[in-house]
C-alpha cells in the first residue's frame, strides 16, 4: 500500500462566514460527498483580501456561530489558523495553506470555492506554487462555465443554485426581518441574543 492512500482527505472551506448560513453547510456536505472527504474545516478569514473596505463582525461571534452551526456534524470541523495571524494583515490562502501542511503533514488539502471564485483565480496571490500546493475544488452551478489557464489543476463538481448570501441576512436582520430557515437555529437564536446586525 503507498502511503498516499494513508493520506487523511480534509476539505477547506474558507469565508468570512458573516453570518454562516444554510448554503455554506450544503456547499460544505456536497463537496465532502463528491470527494469522499473525511472531513471538511471551516476556516474564517482574518481580513479578507477582497473586502479590505467592509466593517466585519468580531471574530469572536463569528467563530461561536460557525461552533453553532456545524455542531451536529462530526466530520465538521472549525480551524482558526487564520485568525491566529497579525490583525492588521490580510488572509491570503497561500500562507493559510502553506501553514497547514507544516503543521498536518498526513493530511491532503482540497481547498473548496465557488465557480464565481474560480474565474477569479489568475488573481489570486501566488497562485502558481498555491495550484502546486492543494488541490482546488470548484463548486459551479449546472451550465456555469468557468476558463482559466488554472482549470486544468482543479476538480469541477456540480452545486445545486441556491441564492443565498450573508449579505442578504445582514440586511434582514437589520431590517428586523426573519432569517429563519436561511441560518440554522442556533445561529439565529445567538445574532438574535446579541443583536448582531441590528441597525
Amino acid at each position: 500500500m503507498s502511503f498516499q492512500n494513508e493520506q487523511k482527505k480534509v476539505g477547506l472551506y474558507g469565508g468570512t462566514f458573516d453570518p454562516i448560513h444554510t448554503v455554506h453547510l450544503i456547499v460544505a456536505e456536497q463537496a465532502r460527498d463528491a470527494l469522499n472527504l473525511d472531513e471538511i474545516w471551516f476556516l474564517p478569514a482574518h481580513i479578507p483580501p477582497h473586502k479590505r473596505s467592509r466593517r466585519i463582525t468580531a471574530d469572536i461571534h463569528r467563530v461561536e456561530m460557525i461552533r453553532l452551526a456545524i455542531a451536529d456534524n462530526p466530520r465538521f470541523l472549525l480551524n482558526t489558523v487564520e485568525l491566529e495571524r497579525d490583525s492588521g494583515q490580510p488572509s491570503y490562502t497561500y500562507d493559510t495553506v502553506r501553514l497547514l501542511k507544516v503543521r498536518h503533514p498526513e493530511v491532503d488539502f482540497y481547498f473548496i470555492i465557488g465557480g464565481d471564485m474560480a474565474n477569479y483565480l489568475p488573481k489570486w496571490h501566488r497562485i502558481d506554487e498555491l495550484v502546486q500546493m492543494v488541490q482546488f475544488v470548484a463548486l459551479a452551478r449546472p451550465g456555469y462555465t468557468m476558463e482559466n489557464k488554472y482549470m486544468q489543476r482543479v476538480i469541477e463538481t456540480e452545486m445545486p443554485q441556491l441564492d443565498v448570501s450573508s449579505t442578504m441576512i445582514r440586511e434582514k436582520a437589520s431590517a428586523g426581518r426573519s432569517i429563519r430557515y436561511l441560518v440554522p437555529d442556533a445561529v439565529r437564536m445567538y445574532i438574535e441574543e446579541k443583536r448582531l446586525y441590528e441597525a
